[in-house]
């Protein structure tokens, strides 16, 4: 049984797989380590040919996609310590040690590189990822998780094989890297961060700045969404609600306010509905077990708050519709001529968009409650 296994992707990389098996190969023996290192490839190239002629255990992902690749190959994996690095020759894979030392010393569950803090070559990263995609995805998700990083998103990491069994990693993209600092974070492990050098890669990268930084982003507000989602819909609902207040406590509402009266009753809908998706995902984490079931969540997965949503919801209903056939009568009384209730009929819309909306959010936390056996 091998001590250290390194699990490297690959996709059409021939210009740089050989380089970084070499590297591997040569540390192993350097240092003695009984290693194995296994290719998960997807290539159409020859990346698959060179690396099994250079020893490598080569296997195919049934998907395609960057965490599909390592929940492959790791699975294949035999070693009690795992190291896993990109194919493109970024990483100067013979600092190896330097990752493996803190996890046999008993000093980390898991390891992680820092390019930012070991020397970046200039054209290694381009300017947006480093500037702004990178560190701002980091300042983020240490917020948002309680912890300490500098570079969340470096693909050179190295773990024991019983940390990896306690993340319980299962996402199929570039949200990979997210999900295990998220995970390691959730079960207490101990990380640690090793300054590493970061070279320009020879192939075209594969990344996509906006559609793979989106996905870190929409993996962070799965797990958390209150302050993506519910914090911000509520200051706007809030802002709605006393903006249209003050307009129908005026009185007479003349042409004027009318236009803040709709803005108001817009930012309620728009607010509410922003709520509600947070709701949504809130419950949709806690059933998949993103997330601890505590708080407001836990209240509003209760079958009887459920049933007191229903009714609140059909009560907003009737009291739109009530209020909007009351205006519809005084038209046809006046013979569907210029209609002064104006501001009712927004009253009326609202309310029924507020109901129907609370109406949803119920029948949608009973199906989460059916997918959970509650």
């Amino acid at each position: 049984m091998p001590d250290v296994s390194v699990v490297i992707p690959s996709l059409n990389e021939e210009k740089t797989i050989g380089n970084c098996i070499t590297k591997v190969k040569a540390m192993f023996e350097a240092h003695h380590i009984d290693g194995e290192l296994i290719v998960a490839d997807n290539s159409t190239d020859n990346t698959a040919e060179i690396a099994r002629s250079l020893g490598s255990i080569v296997i195919t992902p049934e998907k395609r996609g960057y965490g599909n690749a390592y929940l492959a190959g790791i699975s294949h994996a035999k070693g009690d310590f795992i190291v896993i690095a990109d194919s493109d020759g970024t990483y100067d894979l013979a600092v190896l040690p330097d990752f493996l030392a803190p996890l046999m010393n008993g000093d980390a569950d898991l390891v992680i590189g820092n390019r930012f803090g070991g020397g970046m070559s200039k054209d290694a990263m381009p300017w947006l990822h480093r500037y702004v995609g990178n560190p701002g995805l980091t300042r983020i998700l240490n917020w948002l998780f309680k912890i300490n990083l500098s570079d969340t998103h470096c693909g050179f990491r190295a773990f024991t094989k019983a940390a990896y069994e306690k993340m319980d990693l299962s996402t199929g993209g570039m949200e990979f890297a997210s999900e295990m600092i998220v995970e390691a974070a959730r079960k207490n492990l101990k990380i640690k961060e090793v300054p590493i050098a970061y070279y320009p890669r020879i192939a075209p990268s594969k990344l996509n700045s906006f559609s793979d930084g989106w996905r870190h982003l929409r993996f962070m507000m799965l797990y958390k969404p209150i302050p993506f989602l519910f914090v911000p819909g509520m200051l706007v609902f809030l802002l709605g609600v006393l903006l249209s207040l003050t307009i129908l406590l005026l009185g007479n509402v003349e042409t004027s306010h009318m236009h803040s009266l709709i803005l108001g009753s817009i930012l309620v809908i728009i607010g509410f509905q922003t709520i509600a998706m947070g709701i949504f995902m809130k419950a949709y984490a806690v059933v998949h077990g993103l997330c601890e079931k505590e708080g407001f969540i836990k209240k509003l997965l209760d079958y009887h708050s459920l049933e007191i949503e229903l009714i609140l919801g059909a009560v907003l209903l009737l009291g739109g519709l009530v209020i909007g056939l009351k205006v519809l009568h005084t038209w046809i009384s006046v013979g569907f001529g210029s209609l002064s209730e104006i501001e009712y009929a927004v009253v009326a819309m609202l309310l029924a968009a507020i109901g129907i909306q609370v109406i949803f959010t119920a029948i949608f936390l009973s199906v989460m409650l059916l997918e959970d056996g509650d």
